[in-house]
């Protein structure tokens, strides 16, 4: 039986070591594998709903990619699911099927000339295309940085927004066009394998272009 392939690609993989831990080897990360270790090549992420929540955990550093790039694309198709909650209550469902029985109960009947003045203490519902109704409406995004818990950790970890031109944004909050895209880039700033936890928050909120602080609006050039 010929194992000189095998050998072969083992030590493609490993190096000569018959060590093959793969988290202390530089060639089974990401200096010869590594995804997203430049922002020319970065990974790429498809976001079509709002809000949406994207978290990441793993590690960047030592014997692997230094810098780390993710790239967001914007493609907001269905405005139908935008939902912000406000403190104590949750956003309300809407399905087409009138018919379906719940616990006894049937999905209401949703028509908007039916009760159109106060009753009681209750006030009409308004159901709107909160998007369609702002003009040129940006989306806000949020980034953060939830840390590890070991301050000698968080301290070396970095993490930054950058601009659809490769530009780095300077807050942790950033508006954007519906159809439009970013970078997120992770950090390591010491020669350690450092660990991480980030969340990003696409569809924080969502303003005219307007009425947003032109600090927090991603810069463009012409």
């Amino acid at each position: 039986m010929d194992v000189t392939q095998e050998i072969l690609r083992n030590t493609q993989t490993y190096g000569a070591s018959d060590y093959t831990a793969p988290w202390s080897l530089a060639p089974s990360k990401s200096l010869n594998y590594a995804k997203g270790a430049s922002i020319q090549k970065p990974v790429r992420e498809k976001v079509t709903i709002l809000p949406r929540r994207l978290k990441y955990e793993d590690t960047v550093g030592l014997f692997g990619a230094e810098n780390v790039f993710i790239r967001v694309d914007l493609k907001i198709l269905d405005t139908g699911n935008l939902c912000y909650e406000e403190q104590y209550w949750q956003c309300l469902r809407i399905t087409a099927n009138d018919s379906e029985l719940v616990n006894t109960y049937y999905t209401a009947v949703m028509d908007p000339d039916l009760d159109p003045e106060p009753v009681g203490t209750y006030e009409p519902a308004q159901i709107t295309n909160v998007l369609g109704s702002v003009d040129s409406p940006h989306v806000g995004v949020s980034l953060r940085n939830l840390k590890t818990g070991n301050k000698y950790i968080d301290a070396w970890f970095d993490v930054r927004l950058y601009t659809r031109e490769r530009q780095e944004h300077p807050y942790d909050l950033m508006y954007l066009p519906l159809n439009d895209y970013f970078y997120i880039g992770f950090h390591a700033r010491n020669t350690k394998r450092l660990p991480y936890n980030v969340e990003c928050l696409i569809g924080v909120d969502y303003k005219a272009k307007n009425d947003i602080d032109s600090r927090f609006i991603a810069k463009r050039t012409m």
